[in-house]
């Protein structure tokens, strides 16, 4: 039986792209931005303690994936979705002085941190909405007595936000 030579080579190819989905899905590095589980989010002292911090978590085995930064907050996120932040002063003040978050996915962002902090109220905490952290990005915070020195942020999915920076390798 003849089989072309393309028929081969791509036969070749589509299982070589399969074998390395497979190793990439095994060692949790999902290429897509699929499934958006969402996010945990701390935040560094200084420019160097963020560097500092991802490469301690790289020699753990938790890679930085891209960096995703604007103007408020340098921001490197990780294959695991763990996410190391570097607010500016005026970010951090807006979020009650709040170094830690914890990042959740939503169509409206807005409508579910009012939810949010409403659900929190009626359980006797304190809890309020803050819509002008980045403008620029779809995130809304809720800043809450609940969690000291963290805030609950509801974002849109991952596909929704500006294309992020490539990490250089070197």
């Amino acid at each position: 039986m003849f089989v072309p030579k393309w028929v081969l080579i791509v036969a070749f190819l589509l299982v070589a792209a399969l074998a390395v989905w497979t190793w990439m899905l095994a060692s949790d590095r999902n290429p897509l931005p699929f499934p958006d589980n969402g996010s945990r989010i701390f935040s560094a002292a200084s420019p160097e303690a963020k560097d500092a911090v991802v490469s301690l978590l790289a020699q753990h085995g938790i890679n930085e994936r891209f960096r995703a930064d604007s103007p408020d907050v340098k921001r490197s996120i990780m294959w695991d979705g763990t996410i190391i932040n570097l607010p500016t002063e005026t970010t951090l003040r807006k979020l009650g002085g709040a170094s830690s978050s914890i990042g959740l996915v939503s169509s409206d962002p807005a409508e579910s941190a009012s939810r949010a902090a409403d659900f929190l109220r009626e359980r006797g905490f304190r809890a309020n909405v803050v819509l002008d952290v980045e403008p620029d990005l779809p995130i809304a915070f809720v800043v809450t007595d609940a969690m000291p020195g963290t805030v609950l942020n509801f974002r849109k999915h991952l596909v929704h936000f500006p294309k992020p920076q490539s990490v250089p390798r070197g």
